[in-house]
């Protein structure tokens, strides 16, 4: 019996990197978790690999209509929910005189519109008790060049982590969040050629505190614990960046 044995949990964008790493870490603890994405490879892969305990669903985290049919199929599945992680997101690069309305709608869709969503529709299945972890970034807090629509979209998600806090205290649910600083999430890798995500990544590394980036096992152990040990703790975000925005 491991420590989340017969637990029902739920990861939006787990088909790879932070998301598949928390599945991976809730399904070794025997927790029964549902995962979801776009890419049906990836999502079967991450299927394989995470084995009988998980059930990976396609869907869009920027669709209302995904959203909601994931919830009838969460409920179908599970009944109840005892922990959320909301970390679908993609980042998108570009200096703020040649941002378009294009990236814009995409980045505000997928990465604010639609963990808001996926909240208000899961939070009806949600146990006394339960958390929800939201995947926000240090860049909402920091002034990042080529980041501007990114940055606020992640900075929404660090407010919203506090009104749906206060919002979800009558039903008992904590609403908590992560803000990973650099990562080896495999998610720079999706958006430019290897050679210069693993450059731009050695270029991270040298101004963050602790010399290194981060890994995507030390994100899945600081999840789990806002999602079911950090018991008096709701509103809060927990800064994962090698001290790179403390110090």
């Amino acid at each position: 019996m491991g420590k989340y044995a017969d637990k029902n949990v739920v990861i939006t964008g787990g088909s790879s990197g932070m998301g598949l790493a928390t599945a991976q870490l809730f399904v070794d603890e025997g927790a029964h978790v549902l995962i979801t994405g776009r890419d049906q490879d990836r999502l079967d892969a991450a299927q394989d690999q995470l084995g009988e305990h998980a059930i990976a669903v396609r869907s869009d985290a920027g669709s209302l209509p995904d959203i909601e049919a994931l919830a009838d199929r969460v409920k179908a599945e599970f009944g109840t929910v005892d922990a959320l992680f909301a970390n679908a997101g993609v980042n998108g690069f570009a200096p703020f005189e040649a941002t378009t309305e294009e990236l814009f709608d995409q980045l505000l869709t997928i990465n604010a519109k639609g963990p808001y969503f996926t909240v208000q529709k899961l939070a009806p299945l949600m146990t006394e008790g339960s958390g929800v972890v939201i995947t926000t970034s240090v860049s909402n807090m920091l002034g990042m060049p080529m980041l501007s629509v990114y940055s606020a979209s992640k900075a929404a998600l660090r407010s919203m982590t506090r009104t749906l806090a206060r919002e979800l205290l009558p039903q008992k649910i904590r609403v908590n969040a992560i803000s990973p600083g650099v990562i080896d999430s495999g998610i720079l890798e999706k958006s430019m050629p290897k050679e210069a995500a693993e450059q731009m990544k050695a270029q991270f590394a040298t101004d963050v505190p602790m010399l290194r980036v981060g890994t995507t096992s030390e994100i899945a152990k600081a999840v789990a614990f806002l999602a079911f040990d950090a018991t008096y703790t709701t509103g809060a975000e927990l800064v994962l960046d090698g001290g790179g925005s403390q110090l």
